[in-house]
């Protein structure tokens, strides 16, 4: 017994002496595999770092605010499922005062009536289509509208030549659907049926850019509010709050015209172009300024004078006609809007910002306003020279502005 005793010792000594090895050995192939793998120290360093700055929020968190210190000052009727009531959302895209002095900076600059027919349009049971030249802000006012009327401008569809039905009605999960068939947990809403649903406000860009085929699926959706879904079925109504905000631009308007059917389901504002030079200056000055700060560019105080220069060339070349209404002009291929003014003016600081001495001068926005010009190489060029010569040569305090178009034109 003694010996067997002694035997089942060793053997349990033995066993113990190999598991602690065997142990000992993953202990030190872990460390040598983090050795490896020095990335999974950095994941680990990331994981705690604070979540990166968004560059562009939406506007119901860059302007969160705003939106909050309107509702609490709101005492007005407000439509089902409204964030706001119309006279609030008509305050938020002006720009305006509430009696505790909380200042609502402009979304939009331009004329109150036309904020006040969109808003009210959404109020309706119609829907709006806000149509003008490309660069009129229709993307911006679109997506402001929606922020204050539904708190979510998310609900989107992005229009394209190649947009299918499925954007604006609904789609499959295929894996699901060929597993178990049509159901509703294959079923994927697009951006509109969420907004029926929810009772939201749905946007539709460029809608005269998707095939008429496909902008006709919203005749039914508009009209009877409804969605049907044969494969199962079913429909999905809208609920109180649902609308459609859709934007088109007048040059696309030969692409995909809107058929009368369902043009007649809009309400349609036209976005103008600014109409006097300050009003335009006022918001490509703000506008800089907002994206500026998004991109950790220093706030140009000494930049008006060039941001002014750029709205000249702009207006003068899109009206084919000097500011003083002293010499007719060619006007170029390109839209020169409001939008590639802004544009301009943001490329030229961050020339100046980090290749220069922070001062926005002549020759940080020339190259800008050539390429913005110039969209034909043959026949924009031609145009472009003569403006040069002819205009900017000629006009008094321009000098450097006219040797930094040469420079660049050459």
């Amino acid at each position: 017994m003694t010996v067997s005793h002694t035997r089942q010792e060793n053997r349990e000594t033995q066993e113990t002496r190999e598991t602690q090895g065997t142990q000992g050995t993953q202990g030190t192939s872990g460390n040598q595999e983090n050795l490896k793998n020095p990335g999974h120290q950095e994941n680990l360093e990331n994981a705690e770092q604070p979540a990166a700055k968004v560059l562009r929020p939406h506007a119901e968190d860059a302007f969160a605010a705003e939106l909050a210190a309107l509702a609490a000052h709101d005492d007005r009727p407000r439509p089902e499922r409204w964030r706001l009531s119309p006279w609030a959302v008509s305050l938020y895209l002006l720009g305006g005062s509430l009696p505790d002095g909380t200042v609502i900076t402009p979304k939009y600059i331009g004329p109150r009536r036309i904020v006040e027919v969109a808003v009210t349009t959404l109020a309706t049971d119609r829907a709006l289509l806000l149509l003008g030249v490309p660069g009129t802000a229709k993307t911006w006012v679109s997506e402001h509208l929606a922020a204050a009327v539904s708190g979510d401008s998310t609900l989107l569809v992005q229009g394209t030549a190649g947009t299918p039905e499925e954007a604006i009605r609904y789609g499959w999960n295929y894996a699901q659907l060929l597993a178990h068939g049509p159901s509703r947990a294959a079923l994927v809403p697009s951006p509109v049926m969420r907004a029926m649903a929810e009772g939201r406000t749905a946007r539709v860009e460029e809608l005269t850019r998707i095939p008429a085929d496909v902008q006709d699926s919203l005749i039914t959706i508009l009209s009877e509010k409804t969605l049907p879904v044969p494969e199962l079925g079913e429909e999905v109504q809208a609920v109180g709050g649902f609308n459609v905000i859709a934007t088109a631009n007048d040059r696309d308007r030969g692409v995909n015209d809107l058929s009368s059917a369902l043009r007649r389901r809009f309400n349609t504002v036209v976005l103008p172009l600014p109409a006097t030079p300050e009003a335009e200056v006022d918001i490509v000055s703000r506008r800089v300024d907002q994206i500026g700060r998004s991109l950790g560019l220093p706030v140009e105080s000494d930049g008006m004078s060039e941001i002014r220069r750029v709205v000249t060339v702009f207006r003068e070349l899109r009206d084919g006609v000097t500011a003083d209404g002293r010499t007719k002009l060619k006007s170029p291929s390109g839209t020169l809007s409001t939008a590639e003014a802004i544009s301009v003016v943001t490329n030229g600081l961050a020339l100046a910002t980090h290749f220069g001495d922070g001062v926005l001068r002549p020759g940080d926005v020339a190259a800008g306003i050539l390429g913005a010009v110039v969209r034909d190489p043959a026949a924009d060029r031609v145009i472009w020279q003569e403006y040069v010569e002819t205009v900017v040569r000629e006009r008094d305090g321009w000098k450097d502005f006219y040797r930094a178009c040469r420079e660049v034109t050459a």
